[in-house]
């Protein structure tokens, strides 16, 4: 089999199964706790997007890996994990509501950003070239988006403060 259907059936699957993942296990929790603390959760994992950078290590990737699609992504990461730290190192709901809105608009624009540069630059056909990065682009990046796009639901729906015990 070619590298380029390997790739896309392994990235389709990606999305499939945190898809799966996300619906049964994450939403139902993140729903049960209050918005900032679901917010903090989805940052929490996005801030080790610093990883990412990887992306321009020569010998962790190919030589061949285009620059076109390495470069803007592993800054666009770097920058959304410092972004995500952000948002868990404040501590005021009224500074942090704002902060989660840039770091989730600029993380997932990142996101949509790299897909787009990775199809112009036909990434799929030399997927090789992503040497050990391999398994970002199909097992990270979709977990990355799916938990933008709860993100967004948290971030556009009224706040929740969970119940408290009696007791």
């Amino acid at each position: 089999m070619l590298a380029k259907p390997i790739f896309q059936i392994d990235m389709a699957l990606g999305y499939v199964a945190w898809a799966l993942c996300v619906t049964r296990y994450v939403w139902p929790r993140l729903k049960g706790i209050g918005r900032v603390e679901a917010l903090r959760a989805i940052a929490t994992l996005h801030s080790f997007r610093f990883f990412g950078l990887a992306f321009l290590l020569p010998g962790f990737v190919g030589p061949a890996l285009p620059a076109a699609f390495a470069v803007p992504t592993a800054y666009g990461d770097f920058v959304t994990a410092l972004l995500a730290m952000l948002v868990l190192l404040t501590a005021r709901e009224r500074v942090l509501l704002p902060l989660a809105w840039v770091f989730n608009v600029f993380g997932a624009a990142d996101l949509i950003m790299a897909t787009v540069q990775a199809i112009r630059v036909d990434l799929p056909s030399v997927a090789g070239q992503l040497g050990a990065a391999y398994a970002i682009p199909v097992l990270y990046v979709p977990l990355l988006l799916i938990t933008h796009g709860v993100a967004f639901s948290l971030l556009l729906r009224p706040a929740y403060t969970p119940a408290r015990s009696a007791g």
